[in-house]
């Protein structure tokens, strides 16, 4: 069975655990197994062979890690359509329609119940719709009928994939991007263990922090709000002028008003800035700290999310829809910083956490091809030279530097970014051409291949309001363009770096256990830390390789062996 594939061929693979598994080669061979055998065959092809497995979407990688397969190559047709076509949504009905240029916005749906329509004799017996769409029907439950109706499924599988595989080699001037579709396609896979596996959690510790933030764990409502109203009264005294809901940003304001502070909106960056004149302010924001855990990271957040064995666990996307972020449900990617010392290692084992040095301008450096800024990141701190060739602060040179990739114009960085574009001119030529196109309405790629879509962006005009008019909706769609644009391919090689660790390090029993913007956390046997953190660090210069060959960027990382992710600096 296994001799009639190749090492690397893409082969498509339907499974489902009820039903049993489908394999089609892109060299004509096929297989198929009933329930009860599926997993052994395609643990065994893996293990035999090593495919490159292509598969509908997420659920198809989750399953087969639940199954116990872990792939080493893959193509996730839905990951790569988001690739190629931008936005959120994805599934096999537009991933089948963006393959076959197929309209959108005409994708069929399963109709309503009627109990008066009478079934014509081609309804439901075919795959593919006289229109070209897929059967709905056949995409909710018709797939996994039965061995014949798997081994259909994954014959459009690797038709989609030959599709897509096409259309990537077409992009004009984005020669990375087949490169960075496999990437999309291993991090997505990634997400399916990241979900399976969890994030180590000493749920003792965790009791122990949320119970110094709001107290002890409530017996019930009543005293639930005993305790809200213990935390309430400590912001409340400095000012006892009645009840006052401090959940209620107008309220806030008019309490601050009363100390004879005022202010536009309550932001925390904006009060961090008041601290000194008015004990209220302090308690205040301590007092947002705590609500947050409360209301957020408070037991009932421990008792939903981590299970008996100690890890915390939620639903992974490798992309966010806009710029391509990897995001996580559960609060995996907005722990408190009070509740990473509960982030511990198991018994025998240490975290290796590494998070890529100044990540965004670097990318900026290898996007633009700017030869000065290339030359700024030779060094560890590229502020440093960046803020000598400026004559101004690293501080200033930074906020500098942060604002012309956010479209943040005024402020202390403002004389700073006229510099720029000056000392800088190819790199902000890019980010200015890259807002010119978005303002226009105009959808954009990133280097990796990614369309950005301006329809339905921050200021694309579907989120009208009162004074909103046509150029403040243009400007806010050129901030988010050339952010996007560099976020974006930060996105993408974050995910090839993720994806070459997962790739080398699980040789040593190390998995990944979180992934944060541009930071990893590697779960390692302790005898495996060096060689792990050597896997990881060696990781940013094969990503280097791999996504900005030539560029002559020098892309680095800071990293480090923790028993807790807190211990981490």
């Amino acid at each position: 069975m296994t001799a009639t594939f190749s090492p690397g061929e893409c082969v498509a693979v339907a499974f489902h655990p009820d039903t049993g598994a489908a394999v089609v080669g892109e060299h004509g061979h096929s297989a198929a197994w009933p329930s009860g055998q599926a997993d052994d065959a395609i643990a065994g092809l893996e293990r035999d062979v090593g495919p490159r497995w292509v598969w509908w979407g997420p659920d198809s990688a989750r399953a087969l890690v639940a199954a116990g397969v872990r792939p080493a190559r893959c193509w996730d047709l839905d990951a790569v359509h988001r690739l190629l076509h931008g936005g959120w949504r994805a599934g096999p009905a537009r991933v089948w329609a963006g393959a076959r240029e197929l309209d959108a916005t005409d994708i069929p749906t399963i109709a309503p119940v009627d109990l008066f329509h009478v079934a014509t004799q081609h309804e439901g017996d075919q795959v593919v719709r006289p229109d070209g769409h897929l059967d709905p029907g056949w995409i909710d439950a018709g797939w996994h009928a039965d061995i014949d109706s798997l081994s259909r499924w994954a014959e459009l599988a690797l038709q989609v994939q030959q599709a897509q595989d096409s259309a990537l080699a077409g992009l004009d001037g984005r020669p990375a991007a087949p490169a960075t579709a496999r990437a999309e396609s291993a991090a997505s896979l990634l997400c399916a263990e990241l979900e399976h596996d969890g994030l180590p959690i000493d749920v003792g510790t965790a009791e122990t922090i949320i119970a110094t933030s709001i107290g002890p764990r409530p017996t019930d409502a009543v005293d639930e709000a005993r305790l809200a109203a213990d935390r309430d009264e400590l912001v409340l005294r400095h000012l006892p002028f009645g009840d006052i809901d401090l959940r209620n940003p107008a309220n806030v304001k008019s309490l601050l008003r009363r100390a004879g502070i005022e202010v536009p909106d309550t932001r925390a960056w904006r009060l961090e800035q008041l601290r000194d004149q008015h004990p209220v302010v302090e308690a205040l924001l301590a007092w947002r700290k705590a609500e947050r855990i409360a209301t957020t990271f408070g037991y009932r957040w421990l008792d939903e999310h981590v299970g008996p064995d100690g890890r915390l666990r939620g639903r992974w996307s490798s992309s966010d829809g806009a710029a391509g972020r990897m995001t996580a449900t559960a609060g995996l990617h907005n722990l408190p910083a009070e509740l990473r010392s509960a982030v511990a290692a198991e018994h025998g084992h240490v975290f290796v956490r590494a998070d890529l040095g100044q990540i965004e301008p670097r990318i900026l450096a290898t996007v633009s091809g700017d030869e000065a800024l290339i030359a700024a990141t030779l060094d560890d701190d590229m502020y440093a030279p960046v803020a000598a060739r400026l004559g101004v602060t690293r501080d200033i040179a930074k906020v500098a530097v942060l604002g012309a990739m956010y479209g943040q114009t005024t402020g202390q960085g403002a004389v700073a970014l006229r510099g720029l574009e000056s000392a800088y001119p190819t790199a902000m030529g890019y980010l200015a051409d890259a807002a010119r196109r978005a303002e226009g309405g105009n959808d954009l790629r990133t280097r990796g291949g990614r369309r950005v879509r301006m329809n339905g962006s921050p200021g694309s005009g579907n989120e009208d309001g009162p004074g909103r008019d046509e150029r403040s909706r243009a400007a806010a769609r050129g901030r988010y363009g050339r952010n996007a644009m560099i976020q974006g391919a930060a996105a993408e090689f974050f995910k090839t770096w993720a994806v070459i660790v997962r790739a080398r390090a699980g040789a040593h029993g190390a998995q990944i256990v979180l992934c944060l913007h541009d930071e990893l956390l590697v779960h390692a046997p302790a005898g495996a830390a060096d060689a792990v953190r050597e896997i990881v660090d060696d990781g940013v210069q094969e990503a280097r390789y791999r996504w900005s060959s030539g560029s002559g960027v020098r892309f680095v990382a800071d990293t480090s062996v923790v028993a807790r992710w807190s211990d981490a600096k």
